[in-house]
């Protein structure tokens, strides 16, 4: 672990604010307090600028709100998260987050535990940051699902503010952020708890991940194991030639039942199942090619995923998102929300 910069005392004025950690530019004492409430990591300050760091603690509890900007540009460097998931979310500047040797296409990310973490921020940026444990994750997992997950569920890793339900989710963000501010918060913990509890689900359901399709919109619930199986097949095997009968025998049944299966608990068949997740997928590799951060056309993204026949892809992505392939790569259909790729300047959720 290394630390590059120097500074003044870090000592927070008495009155500074709610919650206030640090404030100053005592790059070691910073850095320290960081690593303490995050993870152990390299701080590189990146120019000749003092740091005139900011990190103050919103929130601790089953979710984790803390505010942190360096007033430098620097880079940040954690390497593999421990368990929990990383949030960022924008409030001023820009910057890149780059997550198992990715650049991101936005800074309005998900990090999940176990990922390579690396960050550059500008002098100028302002996060707020989220903390929330694989445990209280999988709690909320278990009671939809009917038993705790054996491995981490993996979000997509780019919060879309375009989408509707993201936006919803990035306002609870900042509601809980003023109610923690506020002497109620104090008052009453069980607020606290129903706004964490809100915040979790919210996410799940909000977010895309490889189980989104199983929980959405679900209280407690048993689904099948046969069933599960099967989608976290579909999961780790999108970009493969898979069918039905390749998916029963993931999940240990017959074809018919698992026809059955998907059809009671879920709603939809395993082919269409495996279409939505491969839909998703191409959305993403679009959205990340629209923002420059990769190169490619809409037909090498729907052959990557198993869509051969363009004019059926384009008109299952338009009935999901509301907007064409071609329209997601040129960045001409959904009003994108300001700062939302890359560059994030004065982002208010």
């Amino acid at each position: 672990m290394s630390v590059m910069g120097e500074g003044g005392s870090g000592a927070v004025p008495a009155g500074a604010g709610r919650g206030l950690l640090f404030r100053g530019r005592d790059v070691e004492e910073l850095h320290a307090l960081v690593s303490k409430r995050f993870a152990p990591h390299r701080l590189t300050v990146l120019d000749e600028h003092p740091v005139d760091g900011r990190f103050r603690c919103v929130h601790e509890g089953a979710v984790a709100l803390y505010e942190l900007g360096y007033g430098a540009e620097v880079d940040v460097t954690p390497g593999e998260l421990p368990e929990f998931y990383n949030i960022h979310v924008p409030l001023a500047g820009d910057g890149i987050v780059t997550a198992d040797g990715v650049a991101l296409a936005s800074v309005l990310s998900i990090v999940n535990p176990g990922q390579r973490l690396s960050m550059r921020w500008s002098g100028e940026t302002l996060n707020r940051v989220l903390i929330i444990p694989r445990q209280t994750v999988d709690r909320a997992l278990a009671v939809r699902l009917g038993e705790l997950p054996s491995v981490p569920l993996h979000f997509a890793p780019v919060l879309d503010p375009r989408m509707g339900v993201v936006r919803a989710w990035l306002r609870v963000v900042r509601a809980f952020a003023e109610f923690a501010d506020s002497g109620l918060a104090a008052r009453s913990p069980l607020a606290v708890g129903h706004f964490e509890q809100l915040l979790v689900d919210g996410l799940l359901d909000a977010q895309p991940h490889r189980l989104s399709e199983a929980v959405a919109g679900r209280g407690p619930a048993v689904l099948p194991h046969a069933v599960r199986r099967a989608a976290d097949f579909c999961a780790e095997h999108a970009h493969e030639p898979i069918s039905v009968a390749d998916m029963a025998v993931a999940a240990r049944v017959s074809p018919r039942s698992l026809r059955e299966g998907f059809r009671s608990h879920l709603a939809t068949t395993p082919l269409a199942y495996l279409r939505r997740v491969r839909l998703d997928l191409a959305r993403r590799d679009l959205l990340v090619i629209a923002d420059g951060q990769a190169l490619g056309t809409v037909t090498e993204v729907a052959l990557r995923w198993g869509f051969a026949h363009l004019g059926r892809f384009t008109g299952h992505y338009r009935q999901t998102y509301g907007e064409t392939p071609s329209q997601t790569l040129r960045g001409t259909g959904a009003v994108r929300e300001p700062g939302a790729i890359h560059k994030t300047a004065a982002f208010q959720p």
